[in-house]
């Protein structure tokens, strides 16, 4: 039975390439505590709250000048010649490092403008810690999404895993060296990760490329950079703006935090969101695993991921209910008092999470991306305009309230979507439009190329339509190359 099971899981791409990112997600998390359980152990509250802080500016900088380049990878990759492929990911990776180094040098100069609470941007070493976390971050999400372009989990997974192992290492090496505070959790937090990057991007990402099938065709470096920048700005205006909406709102509370409370406050916040993390990366993890299935011409149902969502979620999410004071007090009995309650409300909000998350990869796959935007709008202004009022009154808890409500109302509104197009297409509206939009436990089937029954009568034109509307959104046909 057992062999059986794993031979099912070894034939299902979406399963097993959903959970190796998801082991990606344990490993770090596991790794994580350890790391942060003697950052905890050694260095203040406040200067935790520093270092935490700097990192996720960094994440929002990075979140903010990527240019939309993973989700390019995962459309455009599947089927590219080695010199199209190469030319794809060298372009991608180059341009998206130098935008992020610009929009972290304009961070480090306008945030403290606005907070005083971010006045050591400004101070020695500031700039240089932010400009290389956040290319650290950017660089290690564009190569995970690499990796889930070809469905190859296994290498996110030792990468990670080794850059997690990493910090814990240099952070003992630091400590040991006599580095204190801030600095020693800031290098070792940045240097592995970007180091392993730059290593990966040197020797293992070749081995993803395709192989050669005519010789030569190889552009140049500034040849290629230039055939590729009308892909990215197509990138920026199409997938660019859903992930902003979509991961802004976790980039952007920590700095919430910061600016009203301080950084002793959002060590105590990050460090209940980090816990409360290991349930947020699952949802979108399968999305991304999703998304990247239907690239690669595969006809997936979203119930299938949602299956896959509770399976791996519904354990994990009692055992903090239940025991999150507990694992909070392994950092300080400080950190269990001010941020138990937080945790629970993070863990409550991580089902509407995942029924937006699962309804937004459905919808980019069908070439919905302005449906997407709105949704994800609609998430992000609804959290950050609540935290912004409720951070002073309320504290680190009022950031919880604000996740939850954002997410509560974005996963009403796909309830509601998917019920009124349901309603209609019972009602009788055009077979294509319920093909190119189907309900979320339905299939996108028929299109050239793609597993799955033919279009039935009135559909014949479904596929133009789901295509027209990715071109108009700047997007190519999932599953094919411009």
């Amino acid at each position: 039975m057992l062999i059986g099971a794993v031979r099912r899981l070894a034939g299902d791409s979406l399963a097993r390439n959903s959970l190796l990112i998801m082991a990606t997600t344990v490993g770090n998390g596991g790794l994580g505590y350890l790391y942060w359980m003697v950052a905890a152990r050694t260095v203040p509250p406040d200067r935790i709250g520093l270092a935490t802080a700097v990192i996720s500016a960094a994440t929002a900088v990075s979140m903010l000048a990527n240019l939309g380049t993973g989700h390019m990878f995962i459309q455009r990759l599947p089927g590219a010649d080695a010199a199209t492929w190469t030319r794809i990911v060298t372009s991608g990776l180059t341009l998206s490092s130098a935008a992020t180094a610009v929009a972290a040098i304009a961070a480090a100069l306008a945030v403290p403008v606005f907070s005083g609470n971010f006045a050591f941007l400004s101070g020695p070493g500031g700039t240089p810690a932010l400009i290389a976390a956040a290319i650290a971050v950017t660089l290690t999400t564009l190569l995970d999404n690499l990796w889930v372009a070809h469905r190859s989990g296994h290498g996110m997974l030792i990468r990670n895993l080794t850059i997690a192992t990493g910090k814990i290492l240099t952070l003992v090496a630091v400590l040991d060296a006599g580095l204190q505070g801030a600095v020693a959790i800031l290098v070792s937090y940045v240097l592995p990760t970007l180091l392993i990057s730059l290593f990966t991007i040197a020797v293992a990402v070749r081995r993803l490329r395709p192989p050669a099938t005519t010789p030569g065709g190889q552009q140049g470096f500034w040849a290629g950079l230039r055939t590729e920048a009308p892909h990215l700005r197509t990138a920026l205006t199409g997938h660019h703006l859903i992930n902003l909406t979509q991961a802004g709102p976790a980039a952007l509370l920590p700095v919430l935090v910061t600016a009203h409370l301080g950084s002793e406050s959002n060590a105590h916040f990050y460090l209940a969101w980090m816990t409360a993390s290991m349930l947020f990366m699952v949802s979108p993890a399968v999305a991304s695993a999703l998304y990247a299935e239907r690239a690669n011409a595969v006809t997936v149902p979203v119930s299938r991921a949602a299956l896959v969502v509770a399976a791996v979620v519904g354990l994990p999410t009692v055992v903090l209910l239940l025991a999150g004071d507990r694992i909070l007090g392994l950092f300080s009995p400080d950190y269990a008092a001010e941020g138990g309650l937080l945790l629970r409300i993070l863990v409550l909000a991580a089902l509407p999470d995942a029924v937006v998350n699962l309804a937004v990869a459905h919808w980019r796959s069908a070439g919905e991306f302005r449906r997407c935007r709105r949704l994800n709008l609609v998430r992000a202004i609804t959290c950050l305009s609540l935290a912004w009022l409720l951070l002073p009154g309320s504290g680190v808890t009022g950031a919880g309230i604000a996740w939850l409500t954002g997410q509560l109302a974005a996963a009403v509104l796909v309830v509601a979507t998917t019920v009124l197009r349901a309603g209609a297409g019972a009602g009788g509206a055009p077979a294509g439009r319920r093909a190119a939009g189907a309900p979320l436990g339905g299939r996108i089937g028929g299109s050239p190329g793609r597993a799955g029954p033919p279009p039935g009568p009135g559909c014949a034109n479904s596929d133009q339509r789901v295509d027209e509307r990715r071109r108009t959104a700047g997007e190519a046909p999932t599953g094919s190359n411009r």
